[in-house]
């Protein structure tokens, strides 16, 4: 057929916008999602070699942790993009509540907590990028004034609330760019807070530094009075970044456009079966704490009983020496016949002081554990909310998902219906194409022949031509 592309001819724009579509798919449908911790990270599902920068060459190709931080590098380009496009389009200033940009300060999150050292506290432990970013102050001290109205924000009580709120005033003043790579550079201060092989400490920090320096173009307007930046659940919503590749006519576009939205499929519901085992995790989690938390509770009112029984002792204590007391002042009048009594008495009211000192110190023990109990008791009850807070969370992104996977799968359906209507258009095409063929050969033989008596009735005029001469 004469309209198919030869396999040697050079690609057209059209096909390299596809191609370029294909790669941006199945980067993001690379990713999965798994817990780390405390938050989500991001893992490789597979192999799949469509990376737009190549890897160090130093680096193994297969090491987890230089996946996560190509992925982590991958998923800040596209937040960045998507922000930079959407806020020109949108042609405004940009607030607090605008989805781009949270999920934009997500990924950075995600950037920053990649490979930090674990702190042991009181608690247990801590992972917080907050110490990295007081750097920035000793490095440059035109910084001082964002650090200075972080400290000073109601509200922030953790290290991470005082970051994220750290991160949304240096957008603000579009300093980000600037503030990130004057802290890269100094990797000798940051090996305090970072492991060796984290994303700050390696070439992927430098990149998405460099990528931030395009955020200087939108003008961001954020009120952070009344929010709640301690306890926001920083989880990175994929569906923003999903391609949707489905508006061409042609058969090729159309393969492509399959080929996409299975991908896409592939994904989420790849996604949705981690964010269920999540979910599940976080309720073997809650369970757990619930049972801890009632066999406390009983342990508590075992203690207060115990407790009530030492005091009733100290009470019995104290009216029998006032008893022992009264004795010893009656036996006095008669001191010559009662001598050995008395001695004996003596010798019952230090012991039972003893005793009573005793009880004293063991009930001083019991109060102390009873506030030991208390405290521990209220430290379970905010962590049970807040994992119940982010089972809420979790469970209405799994939502979204399962309704982007049914939209998806409406599209897969009508592609696919209207590519097999493309294929009996070919088919009938073809069928056409082979009638005209044996048109052609017909035609060829009627024009051969014809030739043939052309030429024989043109040497028998030329004869009688002859003959008349």
């Amino acid at each position: 057929m004469s309209d198919l592309t030869p396999q040697g001819e050079t690609p057209t724009p059209t096909s390299d916008k596809i191609t370029q579509a294909a790669r941006e798919t199945i980067y993001l449908c690379n990713f999965r999602v798994s817990v780390d911790g405390e938050w989500l990270c991001l893992r490789e599902l597979n192999d799949i070699s469509l990376t737009p920068d190549p890897e160090p060459a130093h680096e193994d190709p297969k090491d987890p942790i230089a996946i996560e931080r190509l992925n982590l590098m991958n998923m800040a380009k596209l937040s960045i993009k998507g922000l930079i496009e959407s806020a020109l389009n949108l042609g405004r200033t940009l607030d607090s509540d605008y989805a781009p940009l949270q999920q934009f300060f997500v990924v950075m999150e995600h950037c920053l907590k990649h490979g930090l050292k674990t702190k042991k506290t009181f608690l247990g432990q801590n992972k917080s990028f907050w110490g990295a970013l007081e750097l920035v102050e000793k490095l440059t001290p035109e910084a001082g004034e964002i650090t200075a109205s972080v400290k000073d924000l109601p509200g922030l009580k953790t290290p991470l609330g005082r970051g994220r709120a750290w991160l949304r005033l240096a957008l603000m003043q579009k300093k980000l760019s600037d503030y990130m790579k004057t802290i890269i550079n100094r990797k000798d201060l940051l090996s305090e807070f970072y492991e060796a092989n984290a994303l700050m400490m390696e070439e992927e920090g430098a990149v998405i530094a460099g990528l931030l320096v395009g955020l200087n173009v939108i003008d961001a307007n954020l009120c952070m009075k009344g929010e709640d930046l301690d306890s926001q659940v920083g989880v990175i919503d994929f569906s923003m970044y999903l391609k949707d590749g489905g508006h061409s006519s042609k058969s090729a576009e159309g393969d492509g456009q399959i080929t996409a939205i299975l991908d896409q499929k592939n994904y989420v519901e790849e996604l949705n079966r981690h964010l269920s085992a999540s979910v599940n995790n976080l309720q073997a989690k809650v369970d757990a704490l619930e049972k801890s938390n009632t066999k406390l509770t009983e342990e508590l009112a075992v203690a207060n009983n115990r407790i009530i029984t030492l005091q009733e002792d100290v009470e019995r204590v104290k009216e029998e020496s006032s008893y022992q007391l009264e004795s010893r002042k009656a036996l006095r009048s008669d001191s010559a016949v009662d001598g050995q009594v008395l001695g004996e008495t003596r010798k019952q009211l230090k012991e039972e002081t003893v005793l009573r000192l005793d009880v004293e110190k063991e009930l001083e023990v019991q109060i102390g554990m009873k506030q030991e109990m208390e405290l521990s008791m209220k430290m379970l009850e905010k962590d049970i909310c807040e994992k119940q807070d982010a089972l809420v969370d979790l469970r209405q992104q799994l939502e979204d998902l399962r309704a982007i996977n049914q939209q998806l799968s409406h599209k897969s359906q009508n592609t696919e219906a209207s590519s097999k209507q493309k294929s009996e258009v070919i088919s009938r095409l073809e069928e056409k194409i082979n009638q005209m063929s044996g048109t052609v050969k017909q035609l060829e033989s009627s024009e051969k022949h014809l030739v043939k008596q052309a030429k024989n009735l043109n040497s028998a005029a030329g004869k009688l031509l002859q003959l008349q001469q």
